[in-house]
């Protein structure tokens, strides 16, 4: 939206493929191709979503001592204690572990701390807490990895500490010494999936416990599902498998808590429930009561088994996340008036006074895209102060606040996101270090919009061709829809809906097809009709009143810009054939062309200059082409042999265009 540069693919991706001859469609062949898929067998893998995906949970370092554990409570008939995360991934993991100690007779206490009053991760306040109710042993949830000095307090107020965590382990290389540490990013566990969430680390427990990965599967997975889509973790391989078996739950059999949740959503009840619904409808209305300091709340949702009940809870977790989206707002409005006189060109450090914390991490990542930057935004209290750091791009932000870390009282995280905290009088010097480490580090910036497939046919995108890509599902984190692009459609109509959402009526060539552009509006584009643009989009199943279509759901749009393509063109690239070959030139072209050459003229220094003399009604892709003809065929010359400062050869007779290697080419094509 705020860059027009834009990385288009005008190869295809799938050369060499023997995909389409197995017979996979041109949309999957492609998308499959960018994953460096290019036989059947290896996309049969890459698709597949079954059990033998699964890793067997003993290969975890500590996973013995832990079950050993746990059955010699469930033999003494101990008081236990699960101590969780507020944050979806969290709140799932700190529910089925707890369901599952109850089931084998235990008593069980779940934990999750206040974000306000606890903070992050085991807190001494609240292990003495559990220790007064008689807990004998505590398993934490999605959290722990660090808490070295809270485990050994927990061990001299005589509670037992297992810890369950996904998250970064301290750069030293300690853990707690706890009864047993399972984290499979621990440098010295063997697990071959690096990349579970929580709530699949703590499924890997309860499988490991009960002997019977099948049982744990059926009773938990739609948890799992929805805790790991929210925390974005990567879809492929093992997690891959185990969020296809929670969608399926989801969609046949929701427990009482998530299918109140569905329901109050707004999902329609014929729907079919994807990934794309956990990370944008289900996910944060979980988080808001984490963010809003109630994450009991959609604990006791998820545990609820009365219908009823269940409803009421679905409704108040969703007007707490209106309540967080209007906080939220308001934050992030200030948040941009701090950055609107200055473009900053490093990591942003902002601080305000009374920020609330459990919003403020949105806030960053609203920040990190607008302005294509890793953010970090920090509520003061006082001296101290408590933020949120969002990533952008390939940037370790881990590493970055490792680098850093002098200058902070605590950190944690990973690569993309993460917390700290600092003092007031830190944040200066922080902001300074983190800028010169980030240059050292000069990442690569991606362009605004980074588009994966160049649809050169509109046919493509038929209904079958749509459907298929289907398979990939469930795609988030890792396994990405594949974002599409066309360029110098014509706007053949457009409307602005009531809920700030453009429509619009597009054309290319005899083909019509529909987009909509959710959040935006014609005014932004200053938008007419008849206008030719360029859209990125993914294409999307749109069923209505009996009729299926396909539909652009548009993420970047912008008045057409023939640059990219001109220059491709004028460096001689063939690749981008695909694309040129609807603006090859009749012979009348070449001729308009020629005749307009004086016997001084110069092509200029630049692609730019070069295309400002194309002739009025001609599209510049055309007259690039036309050019390119010319220099091969000798009608023009040039000092180095480039296009740049080209001009008429004065050659004598007529040269044979239509035999130049790029006519065939395009008419090849």
């Amino acid at each position: 939206m705020k860059n027009n540069s834009w990385a288009i693919p005008f190869a295809a991706a799938s050369a060499g493929s023997q995909l389409s001859g197995a017979g996979f469609g041109p949309l999957l062949t492609e998308a499959l191709a960018l994953r460096g898929i290019k036989t059947k067998a290896q996309a049969e893998v890459f698709l597949s979503s079954g059990a033998d995906l699964l890793h067997d949970p003993m290969l975890m370092q500590d996973m013995d001592k832990a079950v050993e554990r746990i059955h010699r409570a469930v033999r003494n008939g101990e008081s236990t204690a699960v101590f969780g995360d507020y944050d979806a991934d969290g709140i799932t993991s700190t529910c089925i572990m707890v369901d599952y100690l109850r089931s084998k007779g235990l008593s069980c206490i779940p934990y999750i701390p206040d974000r306000l009053r606890d903070g992050y991760g085991l807190n001494k306040n609240a292990l003495r807490l559990l220790r007064d109710k008689g807990v004998e042993l505590l398993i934490s949830v999605d959290c722990g990895i660090s808490a070295i000095e809270e485990v050994e307090y927990a061990r001299s107020i005589g509670m037992d500490v297992i810890i369950t965590d996904h998250h970064e382990c301290r750069r030293d290389g300690l853990v707690p010494d706890a009864v047993a540490v399972i984290d499979c990013k621990r440098s010295d566990d063997c697990y071959p999936n690096k990349n579970l969430a929580g709530v699949g680390v703590a499924l890997k427990l309860i499988c490991a416990c009960e002997g019977d990965w099948q049982m744990a599967m059926d009773r938990y997975c739609d948890y799992v599902a929805v805790g790991t889509v929210a925390d974005v973790m990567p879809l492929v391989g093992e997690n891959r498998c185990l969020v296809c078996k929670g969608l399926e739950k989801l969609n046949l059999d929701p427990n009482p808590g998530f299918a109140s949740l569905i329901t109050a959503s707004g999902i329609k009840p014929s729907a079919e429930i994807g990934a794309g619904d956990i990370g944008f409808r289900i996910g944060p209305r979980i988080n808001a009561a984490g963010r809003m300091y109630q994450a009991d709340l959609a604990r006791e949702l998820f545990m609820c088994i009365d219908r009823e009940q269940s409803s009421a809870l679905a409704e108040r977790l969703c007007l707490l996340n209106q309540e967080r989206k209007n906080i939220q707002d308001h934050i992030t409005a200030q948040a941009f008036e701090m950055l609107k006189e200055n473009a900053p060109d490093s990591p942003i450090v902002l601080f305000s006074d009374g920020w609330q914390q459990g919003v403020i991490g949105i806030v960053a990542s609203k920040v990190a895209e607008e302005f294509g930057l890793p953010a970090i935004m920090i509520s003061m209290d006082g001296e101290n102060g408590k933020g949120s750091c969002r990533s952008y791009g390939d940037f370790n932000l881990y590493e970055a606040l490792s680098a850093c870390a002098g200058y902070l009282t605590g950190f944690g995280g990973h690569a993309k996101a993460a917390g700290l905290t600092i003092k007031r009088e830190n944040i200066a010097p922080f902001r300074e270090a983190l800028a010169k480490y980030y240059k050292e580090k000069n990442p690569v910036r991606p362009p605004c919009t980074i588009c994966d497939i160049f649809i050169c046919r509109p046919a493509a995108l038929s209904v079958e061709n749509v459907e298929e890509l289907s398979k990939l599902e469930p795609c988030g984190e890792g396994n990405e829809r594949p974002l599409m692009c066309m360029l110098d459609l014509r706007v053949d109509d457009f409307a602005n809906t009531n809920g700030g959402h453009l429509r619009l009526r597009l054309s290319h060539g005899r083909f019509h097809m529909d987009g909509i552009f959710f959040n935006h509006i014609s005014d932004e584009f200053d938008l007419r009709h008849g206008d030719f643009i360029d859209l990125a989009f993914n294409p999307e199943i749109n069923r209505y009143l009996g009729t299926t279509s396909v539909q652009l759901n548009i993420s970047a749009l912008r008045k057409h810009q023939p640059l990219e393509l001109c220059r491709e063109i004028l460096k001689n690239n063939l690749g981008a054939a695909r694309a040129a070959a609807r603006y090859c030139p009749e012979r009348r072209d070449f001729a308009r062309i020629w005749t307009g050459f004086g016997p001084s003229f110069t092509l200029g220094d630049s692609v730019e200059e070069i295309i400002s003399q194309c002739p009025c009604g001609m599209a510049p892709e055309t007259f690039c082409i036309c050019i390119m003809t010319f220099l091969e065929t000798g009608l023009l010359k040039s000092p180095d042999g480039s296009i740049f400062h080209a001009s008429p050869a004065g050659i004598e007779g007529k040269a044979d265009l239509e035999g130049s290697r790029i006519m065939r080419t395009l008419r090849a094509i």
